[in-house]
């Protein structure tokens, strides 16, 4: 067992036994670089990552492989989900020097970390195109030896340049909707019209985007943006990304990464928290919007999946669960998917009953040769990646019966399905658990109670609340921890911790109106603000002032797979200021969109979530302020006026004593045992107090008319 056997990331575990002399990115591994004078080989990746694990088999369990490594090289390991700062710098330097970028990621840098050669999966030997790893670790050593000082030489300008673009300043940010306008060309450019989604394969969900479009509807009656949203949620849940498995109470469903085809059919099977979160609060913001139920339904599939698949005993949400698993329990190897493919010869077996089967073939496109016809390296052959082919409709008109009996049908078909499943070996768990991924769930848990009224949710939100407060924040430090896992909580919090839990805590509050919630999120910020922001430029860094893991600090400037640290955080600041009346947080909110002014005026597409918060600083705003008894069937009437609309100008909050002693509210709003009242205030002029259902949803409508609804797709 080499160093990493004492770590705690299950990445690094995965690699506890390989022959390569792995160290972790630290002191140890950057001195002895130093004194030997050799170069670093950084490979970052993650537990899930099926190219990761073919890396890992072909070259760093090769001994031929590893022996070159440990002549020539200090090799270091890295999990990019405990160390996003670390993987977002050479990333960076890995997508600027070659166009690309992905996972594993493999990185050649000086002993003083500067990159000078990298790319992402290498073949052991020369094939596919691609040098072999082989070929170039020779490579590297012939030339550091024969001629070292070029390449120091070379090395210094990507830190160089990097340095001198942070210290532009950037433009001024573009008047009137020039940037949001901008990013809605851009997807309608880029829309798939098909199949949904934007580009061609492979297709990422990418929710920030869909965040953009329903927010743009909303602020501007787009329905052009409104069904580009609606149908891409639709296809993604009908496609093979989808996991149709999924049994209410027990288990499964969710989605995977992404979809390595155009129409969502065929992914790579790993399914992530965060991916997870954000999906959910997109399904339930389509239901809003559309009321289709459809979208709510999926919205639940997804948390069905999380609470019984993904939650730890003491409450906090796992990671990830892999792509690759064994067929069966005696096998030896594994592989991509062999946990959700079904032939069709089994389904026949497992289903028992011909009609039944022939019911669910049709409905998810079972063939007998296997459907998977965009595997792209053809490794499906005669298995069947569930995709929803016929609707309930449909199906029901081909075998004369109604949709009530063929949803029976099929909900029959699932169970028996799952239970089979169940026999299989499981994919890997990553169980470690990780303080942004679950600030995203926490958000999208309490947003699910507020829109479906399912008191488990807020339960489990605040559970998951709960465990981070005990056992990742130490308030006498002033230090909010990233990671984690086996009784073990490490590594300083980056700003993206930060700012998906204050956005989760923000949430929280306005699902349970807990005022300790609120005072967290207050407090948090402020901390986030004195370890991350900065006070020339504007924005937040990803890592902490007196954080050295990096050796060049870097801001967040694009909304990816998961939101940006500075989109969520302006936003987070922005309703802080609304719920609170502290004017310094809209003052902080503002100064971090102009710090992102260059990219919304060149490249706003990039940054869809900034453009949210864009939305909520410049357009109309509101604040409904309930009073009163919370828990009574009155106010819960109240209450799902306001929480069944899709509003995102809006704040909800209740005139606690707490929230008095913070926030100074109009004469006309009354604390206390009152009957319960709903205070609507549209920017800073406050309506008289509502005790109606009926009133109240007149005057939201008629102030902050959602223009969204009705629209077809």
């Amino acid at each position: 067992m080499n160093r990493l056997g004492l770590e705690k990331s299950p990445y690094l575990l995965q690699h506890a036994l390989n022959p390569v002399d792995w160290f972790v990115w630290g002191d140890e591994a950057f001195e002895k670089a130093e004194h030997e004078n050799i170069p670093l080989f950084l490979s970052v990746g993650y537990s899930t990552c099926h190219w990761c694990h073919v890396m890992e088999r072909e070259s760093f369990e090769n001994r031929e492989i590893a022996e070159l490594l440990n002549r020539n090289f200090v090799s270091v390991k890295v999990d990019r989900e405990e160390l996003p700062d670390v993987d977002r710098l050479y990333m960076n330097y890995l997508q600027s020097s070659t166009g690309n970028g992905g996972w594993p990621m493999s990185v050649w840098l000086t002993p003083e970390r500067k990159p000078f050669y990298g790319g992402s999966y290498f073949p052991p030997e020369d094939r596919y195109g691609l040098p072999g790893f082989k070929t170039i670790l020779k490579s590297i050593t012939r030339l550091w030896k024969s001629d070292k000082q070029t390449i120091i030489d070379r090395s210094c300008s990507f830190f160089s340049s990097l340095d001198q673009f942070s210290r532009t300043n950037p433009i001024a940010l573009p008047g009137e909707d020039k940037a949001q306008n901008k990013c809605f060309e851009w997807l309608q450019t880029n829309y798939d019209s098909q199949f949904g989604g934007f580009g061609g394969a492979p297709k990422f969900p990418r929710p920030v985007l869909l965040n953009f479009l329903f927010n743009d509807a909303f602020y501007t009656g787009n329905k052009i943006a409104l069904r580009m949203a609606l149908n891409t949620l639709k296809k993604m849940a009908e496609g093979g990304i989808h996991d149709h498995i999924g049994v209410a109470g027990k288990g499964g469903g969710g989605f995977a990464r992404y979809s390595t085809d155009a129409r969502w059919h065929v992914p790579h099977f790993e399914k992530m928290l965060y991916d997870n979160a954000q999906l959910a609060v997109s399904y339930l913001e389509a239901f809003q919007c559309s009321g289709d139920i459809f979208f709510k339904s999926t919205a639940k599939d997804i948390f069905n999946y999380v609470l019984c698949d993904m939650t730890s005993p003491d409450g906090g949400f796992y990671s990830a669960e892999d792509a690759d698993s064994l067929e069966t329990a005696s096998g030896t190897i594994k592989k991509e998917g062999a946990f959700y493919l079904w032939s069709a010869d089994e389904l026949r077996e497992i289903l028992e009953d011909e009609t039944l089967t022939a019911i669910f073939s049709l409905t998810y496109g079972i063939r007998v040769e296997g459907n998977a016809m965009h595997d792209p390296h053809g490794e499906f052959i005669g298995k069947n990646i569930l995709m929803q082919h016929a609707t309930v409709e449909e199906t029901a008109d081909k075998f004369g019966k109604t949709t009530e009996e063929i949803n029976t049908l099929l909900d029959d078909a699932r169970a028996k399905l799952y239970r089979a499943r169940a026999k299989k070996p499981r994919p890997f768990l990553d169980d470690k658990i990780l303080t942004a991924w679950n600030g995203l769930m926490i958000s999208a848990l309490a947003k699910g109670y507020r829109v479906l009224h399912h008191e488990p949710y807020l339960n489990a939100a605040k559970r998951a609340a709960d465990f981070i407060l005990d056992k990742l924040y130490d308030r006498k430090k002033g230090l909010l921890l990233r990671r984690y896992r086996d009784g073990n909580a490490a590594i300083a919090g980056k700003a993206e911790d930060y700012a998906f839990f204050v956005q989760g805590l923000i949430e929280l509050y306005e699902a349970s109106f807990d005022d300790q919630y609120l005072l967290t999120a207050l407090e948090l910020a402020e901390l986030q603000n004195s370890l991350f922001y900065d006070p020339v430029q504007g924005g937040y860094f990803s890592t902490a002032v007196d954080d050295n893991t990096v050796p060049l600090r870097l801001k967040e400037d694009y909304d990816g797979a998961e939101p940006s640290a500075n989109s969520v955080s302006a936003l987070n600041l922005l309703r802080l200021s609304e719920i609170t009346g502290v004017e310094k947080f809209s003052i902080r909110a503002e100064e971090t969109i102009k710090s992102c002014g260059t990219i919304l005026s060149e490249n706003s597409h990039a940054l869809p979530q900034m453009l949210v918060a864009l939305n909520f600083a410049r357009k109309r705003k509101s604040r409904v302020i309930l009073s009163g008894e919370l828990y009574t069937p009155e106010m819960a009437q109240l209450r799902a006026v306001i929480d069944g609309r899709y509003l995102p100008g809006n704040v909800i909050m209740h005139a606690s004593n707490e929230l008095i002693s913070i926030q100074r509210f109009p004469e006309s709003i009354q604390t206390g045992a009152v009957h319960p009242q709903a205070s609507l205030c549209i920017d800073r002029t406050c309506l008289l107090p509502i005790n109606d259902p009926e009133m109240l949803a007149e005057a939201l409508d008629k102030v902050m008319p959602s223009k969204t609804k009705g629209t077809s797709y």
